[in-house]
């Protein structure tokens, strides 16, 4: 993964978890699969792992501990209405900043085709 994917997933990646987790519950192991799923394929799990211990400490999530068939027992994670909360300001803040940056790269493709005409004016 390029170093602006990762600077950018860093600012959206607790987002992207507490969205997976809306859906049902989830272990982290499965979490780091369905980030794969969805085109995240460079996703270790350790960094799925230390968000999934922040956002409980930030009381987004319930987890239970699930007994495995191999090793010690789960944690499953659950959103909880505080993890609601905050994916709906996530959802909020991200509507925000994709319509604003979709209005720049409007701006500038229109700026580059006009520059290119201007440029093909010019050398006729």
């Amino acid at each position: 993964m390029g170093n602006q994917m990762t600077e950018m997933l860093k600012g959206t990646l607790e987002g992207i978890v507490l969205a997976i987790l809306a859906e049902r519950p989830a272990y982290g192991y499965e979490i780091t699969a369905r980030l794969r799923d969805q085109g995240f394929s460079d996703i270790v799990e350790g960094t799925v792992y230390a968000l999934l211990v922040r956002i409980e400490q930030r009381g987004f999530v319930d987890v239970e501990k699930v007994p495995s068939e191999k090793g010690p027992p789960r944690k499953v994670y659950s959103l909880n209405a505080s993890g609601r909360e905050q994916l709906e300001e996530f959802w909020g803040t991200w509507s925000f900043l994709s319509e604003r940056i979709e209005q720049l790269h409007k701006n500038n493709n229109n700026q580059a085709e006009d520059n290119h005409r201007q440029t093909e004016k010019e050398e006729n």
